[in-house]
C-alpha cells in the first residue's frame, strides 16, 4: 500500500505524534485537519498526517495557530509551495528577532538579579558583622 493510499485512525496519529485525541480534534475543529468521515469514524489520509506534523513543528517553533494555518493552507492554494516558503522565511525572520530580543531581555534581567543578589549578600554580611 502506498503512503497516499494508507489511512490512519485518530488513535494511530495520536500515538505516532505523542498527542492526545483531544489535540487532534481541536486542530480538526480549527479547520487545520479534514479527515474523511465514515459514519462516526474519522479516517485520516496522508495529507492530514503531513499537516499534523507541520502543525506540531510550527507550535514547537512558537508560531500561533493562525500563522500555522496560513503556512499549511498556502501549500494547497496559490501561490503554492513557493509562496508558502517565502511566507515561512518571513515568519522565521520575525520569530528569530522576537526570540533574540527575549534573550537580550533575559540576559539583562539575570544581570540585574545578580547585582541585587550581590548587594543583598553584602548587606546581610554587614548586618551579621562579618
Amino acid at each position: 500500500m502506498t503512503l497516499d493510499a494508507r489511512t490512519w485512525t485518530i488513535a494511530e496519529l495520536a500515538a505516532e505524534y505523542d498527542v492526545t485525541l483531544r489535540t487532534i480534534r481541536f486542530y480538526e475543529d480549527r479547520g487545520l485537519l479534514t479527515p474523511e468521515r465514515r459514519g462516526t469514524v474519522r479516517v485520516y489520509h496522508a495529507r492530514d498526517r503531513v499537516r499534523l506534523g507541520l502543525i506540531l513543528r510550527g507550535k514547537r517553533l512558537g508560531f500561533s495557530l493562525d500563522e500555522i494555518a496560513t503556512i499549511v493552507d498556502m501549500y494547497d492554494a496559490e501561490p503554492g509551495e513557493e509562496g508558502q516558503l517565502v511566507y515561512l522565511l518571513d515568519q522565521i525572520t520575525t520569530r528569530r528577532a522576537e526570540l533574540e530580543q527575549r534573550r537580550r531581555d533575559i540576559d539583562e534581567t539575570l544581570k540585574e538579579l545578580a547585582e541585587v543578589e550581590h548587594r543583598c549578600q553584602s548587606d546581610l554580611k554587614s548586618l551579621r558583622g562579618k
